[in-house]
């Protein structure tokens, strides 16, 4: 989430970097939101009171979020490691709110309104499914799916009960992104045909080698229910700290950080469908501990109107966080929290390359016959160049609990919200075709009308 406040430094970065872009940049620190520029108080009878399942360091990071909007109340969490719930508890500030191994004890609750999910991949289409069923609505962390089927299954129950569920790649509700959004939308960038985009990490923790809490055990932790059907093993606090790293509970770099990538330039270009075709390399160079996963994950996307480059690497966090969208016309960069639009020169040109290997007399006749036919413009109207733009948010800006709070007003209102389970399922897709690709070493084909990855 983008929580860092803009310091000294970080506005000198800013002129340094809006320097390297020409005198004419300019730098413009973003309007906040309604929530951020003036949240009101709520009525009590539109308080949502809401539980969340699975209060791990996501979960928790969604409870104090939620401290931020108004009108919402926790009164619930469940999670299988029973120092998670003191954590929960903690994360609210020290409310004492009711905690459960068990989550349908939430879902039974007839004074819950909504649930957020933050379990492993491998839960969601459960806890989703068996959610909608119960009448609440629902914030279900990226990626929404652990498998193709899982995700149509999901979209089933939600659209069959009439729910609210966001997916939670927060940045979609972010003015970064929104944005980037207005200056897509506005053409400045022309034809696109390229979309680069990275998100390397270089730690221990980047690579989800957590450290085991010093109380986990058989005792504390429900072993057999966190399997849900995977294969049988003896107990391994490893994959249950660590689940990202194993396809039987998570989807690797793709579902951890492509997600983001994905629905991000989904947000910017509009664009909400998922890839046709997906291309995949990479491979596990440093951290071979086990796991089934990549540390280093490309893959090439066909989408109908562009293609889509993406980087994961654990290894090297020089470029960190990346978004490029080359057009003709222009260049967009999200880096971080900073958005940049630099233009493109299109204006027309002599040839300056080829003609050197012509005589002198035709090369003197072409470049006569050209500025023929371009003249320099009449004194008055002469047009400015125009200026690169730099775009960062307000100190202390969080993203995360706009997109809560985009979730808890659609809750009320019923209006639509900014990431529909239709937006979470195509991402979420595409990180499935780049698995299937990498581990197939085949190109993945998504068939839409089947519902399926072919290779």
């Amino acid at each position: 989430m983008i929580k860092k406040s803009l310091s000294r430094r970080d506005f000198m970065r800013l002129g340094a970097g809006a320097a390297a872009l020409g005198a004419a940049a300019k730098v413009t620190i973003l309007d906040p939101p309604t929530l951020w520029a003036s949240p009101g108080p709520v009525a009590p009878s539109d308080t949502v009171r809401f539980g969340i399942i699975g209060t791990g360091v996501r979960g928790c990071e969604l409870l104090n979020a939620s401290l931020k909007v108004p009108g919402v109340e926790c009164v619930a969490a469940a999670d299988l490691y029973d120092s998670r719930h003191e954590a929960a508890k903690e994360a609210l500030g020290g409310k004492d709110i009711s905690t459960t191994r068990e989550y349908r004890q939430i879902l039974d609750r007839k004074d819950i309104d909504a649930v957020f999910i933050a379990t492993m991949d491998h839960w969601h289409r459960k806890v989703v499914v068996e959610a909608a069923e119960a009448g609440k609505d629902v914030y279900c962390e990226k990626p929404m799916s652990h498998t193709v089927e899982d995700g149509f299954a999901m979209i089933d129950a939600i659209q069959k009960n009439k729910r609210m569920c966001t997916v939670g790649s927060q940045r979609v509700s972010s003015i970064v992104y929104a944005k980037a959004h207005e200056i897509f939308a506005a053409g400045k960038l022309g034809m696109m045909d390229t979309v680069f985009a990275a998100w390397d990490r270089n730690s221990d923790s980047g690579a989800w080698v957590y450290p085991i809490p010093p109380d986990a055990s058989e005792q504390t932790i429900d072993w057999n229910t966190f399997l849900d059907g995977q294969t049988q093993r003896p107990y391994d606090p490893i994959r249950f700290f660590r689940w990202r790293c194993y396809e039987d509970y998570g989807a690797g770099l793709a579902g951890d950080l492509f997600v983001h990538l994905l629905s991000g330039i989904q947000r910017v270009t509009g664009v909400n469908t998922a890839p046709s075709r997906a291309m995949s390399t990479g491979g596990l160079f440093y951290f071979k501990d086990g796991r089934d996963y990549p540390d280093l994950l490309l893959t090439m996307y066909d989408y109908p109107d562009y293609r889509v480059v993406l980087r994961c690497n654990h290894n090297n966090d020089y470029v960190d966080e990346y978004f490029g969208f080359y057009g003709k016309q222009g260049t967009l960069l999200i880096e971080g929290s900073k958005v940049t639009y630099i233009p493109q020169d299109t204006r027309p040109q002599p040839e300056a390359y080829s003609i050197y290997g012509w005589p002198k007399k035709l090369r003197d006749q072409y470049l006569e016959e050209w500025h023929a036919n371009h003249p320099e413009p009449k004194p008055g109207h002469w047009q400015e160049d125009a200026q690169a733009e730099v775009f960062v948010p307000p100190p202390g800006y969080s993203d995360l609990a706009d997109h809560e709070n985009n979730f808890f007003n659609s809750v009320r209102t019923r209006k639509p919200v900014m990431e529909n389970e239709v937006f979470g399922n195509n991402t979420a897709l595409g990180c499935h075709m780049s698995n299937y690709s990498y581990f197939h070493r085949t190109v993945a084909n998504f068939d839409a009308e089947a519902k399926e990855i072919k290779g």
